[in-house]
């Protein structure tokens, strides 16, 4: 399933172990999502990631729309991610990134903030689609061009809340510098040093909260 490879995608390349099947917390019903979406945001998501205290800790769930799971089945991004299905694999990738992140800290007992969240899954998003390309054209050299699609044709909800907007446009700015380094750092005319990118994302990848912001805006 699309989302399991997503996950283990993820997991592998962040040396990180996963407990819990993201499909047990999948909810894809729009108006259960809704009833306990903020009562400020009136968007149609697509994707939401869903956290609430109990007296037992805390119970999560992933929201993604079925129409958008449905179209990445017929199109699975792990055998050909193309620009006809670019969007919704980011999309579902953000939401299992944020699955993955948030139940990882939290089995630590450790706090994570939503810019913090936020900027993680844009990396995530850049680091697993450069490898996922990467390997389905062969390994032979680092995909160019994702940095821009990624990071130079976006634009922002204006239904936006002011703080959220700000979250947004802050954690978009920190994971386009930082990748950009990454790609200044490691890749030299199109071949990548992989192990030691990948030694710096999983080091990046274990930084809390403003460590994570000012080492990504270095």
């Amino acid at each position: 399933m699309v989302l399991r490879g997503l996950q283990s995608l993820l997991a592998r390349l962040y040396d990180v172990e996963q407990r819990y099947d993201v499909y047990d917390f999948l909810v894809t019903d729009r108006g259960a999502m809704r009833a306990r979406a903020p009562q400020n945001d009136r968007r149609e998501l697509d994707e939401a990631l869903l956290l609430a205290e109990t007296a037992d800790g805390v119970d999560i769930a992933l929201y993604l729309d079925p129409k958008l799971l449905r179209r990445l089945e017929a199109a699975d991004p792990h055998e050909a991610l193309t620009e006809d299905n670019l969007a919704d694999y980011c999309t579902a990738l953000e939401g299992v990134s944020h699955f993955v992140y948030s139940t990882w800290r939290l089995e630590r007992d450790s706090p994570v903030s939503l810019l913090e969240l936020e900027t993680q899954a844009e990396v995530d998003k850049y680091a697993a689609t450069v490898f996922l390309l990467a390997a389905q054209t062969g390994g032979e050299s680092y995909p160019a061009q994702v940095h821009a699609r990624l990071f130079d044709r976006v634009s922002f909800d204006a239904r936006l809340q002011p703080d959220q907007y700000e979250r947004y446009r802050t954690a978009h700015r920190c994971a386009a510098n930082y990748c950009r380094r990454l790609e200044r750092r490691f890749v030299n005319r199109g071949v990548a040093r992989i192990e030691a990118m990948v030694r710096e994302l999983r080091g990046f990848y274990r930084l809390r909260h403003d460590a994570k912001v000012r080492h990504a805006l270095a």
